[in-house]
């Protein structure tokens, strides 16, 4: 008898992310190509090899690691990855974050730890980080957990890391995206493959919640449920208790399966009009480089704005702080022309018109 349909299920996704792992790694320039051929990227996987990220030797086995919470969907992926990575031929090893934001979280990294030892995964790591305030609490806590994700992978020489992001995950990041009015890249929510050289891999997307819970009930696997997750005072939790729940209970089962769906056509379009942008952008460039405010005026307003984010970022302007309110009114500059000043932009950026020429600078 072949294992629960939710094992089967867990295990099949990592399986295909190991292989999508490997093929990229085939494709890439030898070691012995140098560092020139290290630090290019290869066109059919679009993943990057950027020179001194791994210390590994060339034939040394591919190691990938999972990032672990000691939560149901990352312990689920974790035993996923440690039956999987041996019959591939790659090390699987582990790390666990200490946020350090509830008494005796000490504790509890390094009991996620020997759990990750049990399943067999080696290296593991418990590492412990300092979370600052910007950008909120939850997002502080995100950015310190990511560098210390990308220490590890540094450190190890790992190839891949893989993240639990289930498809519930992903319905909530559309609806935070869709409050945020923040435009189509925000609906397209996590990406399958992100990060440096496509480091991270969420082989969860298409799966839901309780399949990584139920896989690890019947494997007896031990899983700690953060209580943060059920706080109210954040808003991912507020959304996962009473906002999902309140809308299937308003529009019927499948909301998550459809927001999901959204997340990967908005991600397909809002793909297809970067390139576009990334196109279209020397052809509205003057000889001298500035941007012509009639050439830009012609473009379709999506490719357009996305020129305009792109310009300001290259100024100095934080991609973080650059918010859609802020480039419509550079936008204006150029729709609605009628002599306005200079537009003041994160990062001490200004944007102005002089002359039918769109000049985006730091101030």
């Amino acid at each position: 008898m072949g294992p629960h349909p939710a094992v089967a299920a867990i295990r099949l996704a990592v399986r295909r992310v190991l292989h999508d792992i490997l093929n990229d790694l085939s494709s890439e320039p030898s070691a012995a190509s140098g560092p020139s051929a290290a630090s290019g990227s290869s066109a059919a996987s679009g993943r990057a090899v950027v020179a001194g990220q791994r210390s590994r030797e060339p034939r040394t086995a591919p190691l990938v690691l999972v990032a672990c919470s000691g939560g149901a969907d990352s312990m689920a992926l974790a035993s996923a990855l440690a039956f999987e990575a041996p019959k591939l031929g790659i090390r699987a090893g582990g790390v666990t974050v200490d946020h350090g934001l509830q008494p005796g979280s000490d504790l509890r990294a390094e009991e996620v730890a020997l759990r990750l030892r049990e399943l067999g995964l080696d290296p593991v790591d418990s590492v412990a980080v300092t979370v600052g305030r910007e950008g909120g609490p939850e997002a502080a806590a995100r950015d310190a957990r990511y560098a210390a994700l990308d220490a590890a992978a540094a450190r190890h020489g790992a190839d891949a890391i893989l993240l639990g992001h289930t498809r519930d995950d992903q319905a909530e990041t559309v609806l935070l995206g869709l409050a945020r009015g923040s435009g189509i890249r925000s609906l397209s929510g996590m990406a399958a493959v992100s990060g440096a050289g496509g480091r991270y891999r969420r082989p969860f997307l298409q799966l839901d919640r309780q399949t990584a819970r139920k896989a690890c009930m019947v494997q007896s696997l031990p899983v700690w449920d953060d209580p943060h997750n059920a706080d109210p005072a954040y808003t991912r939790s507020r959304l996962r208790h009473e906002g999902l729940p309140a809308l299937e209970k308003a529009l019927g089962k499948g909301v998550v399966e459809a927001l999901a769906r959204t997340a990967q056509l908005s991600r397909d379009d809002a793909d297809a009009l970067d390139t576009w942008a990334r196109q279209a952008e020397a052809s509205v460039r003057d000889a001298a480089g500035l941007l012509e405010c009639a050439k830009l005026y012609a473009l379709p307003p999506a490719v357009r704005r996305r020129i305009l984010r792109q310009a300001a970022i290259e100024a100095g302007a934080p991609a973080g702080s650059l918010f859609a309110r802020h480039i419509e009114e550079v936008d204006r500059l150029i729709t609605g022309w009628r002599g306005q000043g200079v537009i003041n932009l994160p990062g001490k950026v200004v944007a102005q018109r002089q002359g039918g020429r769109l000049v985006i600078r730091q101030g």
